[in-house]
């Protein structure tokens, strides 16, 4: 994919000084630490590499990236290289992918409350469908699943929701069988969206007893129990929103749903039209429209766009990928080996990959030349700050 000729970056490093002082109490380390890591990512900042073709001569200089799981240029590899570790968990079976959500004035309290409310959504959702799949009434077995928090709307609100992703079936409770799903059909959404609210808002009150929330505005009273609880009471009513896709086409489908899904940033650089000192102006989707082109063109004020984009900044150290059941890390391998042999399926041979990796040169790039497609080399290494003494035209690529 070419590059984008407006970038995420750009906007940060014209406009964002201007806003960060303008700002300034009132955002937090985390935000400015994902600023300073997008406004210095593939430049001189952070040192690189010169790569030349062994084939035609040609040398490319590869600036390092940041890495920082916010910056819309790392992610692509990022989430390649997730991928490929994943890609051996996949199993011959329908896969399905249901998204959980919560009412927008509870997620008001997800907003100041970012570690605690989400970290709820994941637990919540994914209890709620092992509870649900192991009932004998419905599936009676054990899944397992892969959760993705995603914290936006297309026009960059604060919507946090779950995508999950999960085979269609389980182990039996004693471990003996594959028990599959009826063909095209998972668990019923309603009464997922009935177990997830409970669940959530007892983890709500929950959070509230121990002190976890802090409250600011029209809603400082609800740090109150008895005023919180009040509040809440409405929402036991209410119909929440559990959605449900069609099941994927295959292996191949999962991978490349997830390859979209678990590495997205609230907003890529191809969406970006124009940026100025007062307005940026992206594309998003208008999921209102049923029927029509619900394609447009937002425009923001530059102030306002900086500040959606860093409401969607994760709390350090807190996982935005996370699996359950079966595809606990602790135990996936040895349930995976499980299904397979219950599903007489044999694991993908090993040898070969490991064969195939031993031959390859430690300094030559996955990437081949742009120009002859000859293996790319590392004939140099310049660190932070510094410039590389060999010329050659900057190459926008991660290193």
């Amino acid at each position: 994919m070419p590059r984008p000729k407006l970038e995420i970056a750009d906007i940060i490093r014209a406009h964002g000084p201007a806003w960060r002082q303008a700002n300034a109490g009132h955002v937090s380390l985390s935000q400015l630490k994902v600023m300073s890591a997008i406004e210095a990512c593939r430049t001189e900042a952070l040192g690189g590499h010169v790569a030349g073709c062994a084939k035609c001569g040609r040398h490319h200089i590869a600036y390092n990236s940041c890495k920082n799981r916010h910056c819309p240029k790392c992610q692509g590899p990022a989430a390649r290289d997730w991928m490929e570790a994943r890609a051996e968990d996949l199993l011959p079976v329908e896969y399905f992918h249901i998204v959980f959500t919560m009412p927008a004035e509870i997620a008001q309290i997800a907003y100041w409350n970012k570690k605690a409310v989400y970290g709820l959504l994941f637990r919540a959702s994914a209890e709620t469908v092992m509870r649900i799949a192991a009932d004998p009434k419905r599936m009676g077995a054990k899944v397992g699943m892969t959760s993705v928090l995603h914290t936006w709307g297309s026009a960059l609100t604060h919507h946090p929701h779950i995508h999950m992703i999960m085979p269609g079936g389980g182990l039996s409770p004693d471990g003996t069988k594959w028990v599959a799903c009826k063909p095209g059909f998972f668990l019923h959404v309603r009464v997922l969206a009935r177990l997830f609210r409970r669940l959530f808002i007892e983890g709500l009150l929950a959070l509230h007893q121990v002190g976890e929330f802090a409250f600011f505005g029209d809603r400082e009273g609800l740090t109150d129990t008895a005023a919180f609880t009040k509040w809440l009471a409405p929402f036991r009513k209410s119909e929440w929103v559990v959605y449900s896709k069609p099941p994927f086409g295959g292996a191949e489908a999962v991978l490349a749903y997830l390859s979209r899904y678990t590495h997205r940033v609230a907003i890529s650089n191809h969406r970006l039209v124009s940026a100025d000192p007062n307005t940026v102006a992206f594309r998003w989707k208008d999921y209102r429209i049923k029927n029509g082109d619900r394609q447009k063109v937002m425009r923001l004020a530059t102030p306002e766009f900086i500040r959606r984009f860093l409401i969607h900044v994760l709390p350090d150290g807190f996982h935005r990928i996370r699996h359950y059941g079966l595809l606990a890390s602790s135990a996936r391998k040895a349930n995976l080996t499980r299904i397979r042999a219950l599903l007489c399926v044999q694991p993908a041979d090993q040898a070969d990959v490991q064969d195939t990796e031993a031959d390859v040169t430690p300094l030559t790039l996955r990437e081949p030349c742009p120009c002859c497609g000859g293996p790319m080399r590392i004939i140099e290494i310049f660190r932070r700050g510094q410039k590389p003494t060999s010329r050659a035209p900057p190459r926008e690529q991660a290193a």
